[in-house]
């Protein structure tokens, strides 16, 4: 399995950026309803962190519907063009920082690992869950999301878009399937299914709840309370 350095070295910067620039309508719906999902459970109050965020596109998203948001991505190519790209955003702040290794000192009323995020991260372990949750509020959120298995048509034809611009290895049709995308370069992609999103649940020790989301995300919310 290709490690987050591919995310480092690879998926960062000018390609992650047009890895969004799809024309594939089904794909900007479920995009724009994932951000929208969250939009709709902030009252504006809300000091956010979301981990690997890329460039800054749903912190930028989500800037005026918060208090203040940061966003962390291993990659300083990607936050490098991210502060470029929220430099009109007074409350969005966007740092280089692995997940495994957070330093910020302030805790957040809500903490986000969207669009599968879990998957390029691989980090689901007791020890992982624990300290994002020392990170949040008592009475804060956690919200993961990845795909549903509804939406695997799409997500296959998003990848292979993504493979003909260049910005990933050509897919390995022969072990792409299950939910599992496997690219010739070497890059893996998996799905966490609701059972694996209750597992994380249970070990988070708080009450959550699994909801989908557009018939195109599945989302595990943690409630700190």
């Amino acid at each position: 399995m290709m490690d987050k350095n591919y995310y480092a070295q690879k998926l960062n910067s000018q390609k992650l950026f047009k890895v969004y620039e799809t024309k594939i309508p089904r794909v900007k719906q479920y995009l724009d309803a994932e951000i929208s999902f969250v939009r709709n459970n902030l009252t504006g109050s809300e000091r956010v962190l979301e981990l690997g965020a890329g460039y800054g596109r749903i912190v930028k998203e989500l800037a005026g519907n918060c208090k203040s948001i940061v966003g962390i991505d291993i990659s300083h190519e990607s936050v490098s063009l991210g502060k470029e790209y929220l430099k009109d955003n007074p409350n969005a702040e966007i740092v280089t920082m692995d997940v495994n290794n957070i330093t910020l000192e302030e805790k957040f009323d809500v903490i986000l690992c969207l669009q599968n995020g879990l998957s390029s991260m691989k980090a689901t372990s007791s020890d992982f869950i624990e300290n994002i949750l020392g990170m949040v509020v008592t009475g804060g959120k956690v919200y993961f999301s990845t795909y549903s298995e509804k939406f695997w048509e799409y997500r296959l034809m998003w990848f292979k878009e993504q493979a003909e611009k260049g910005l990933l290895g050509e897919l390995d049709l022969d072990k792409t399937k299950d939910g599992v995308i496997i690219c010739k370069d070497g890059f893996k992609a998996i799905t966490y299914t609701p059972k694996d999103l209750k597992m994380i649940g249970s070990l988070s020790g708080y009450e959550y709840q699994i909801q989908e989301v557009d018939e195109s995300s599945v989302f595990l919310i943690i409630h700190k309370k």
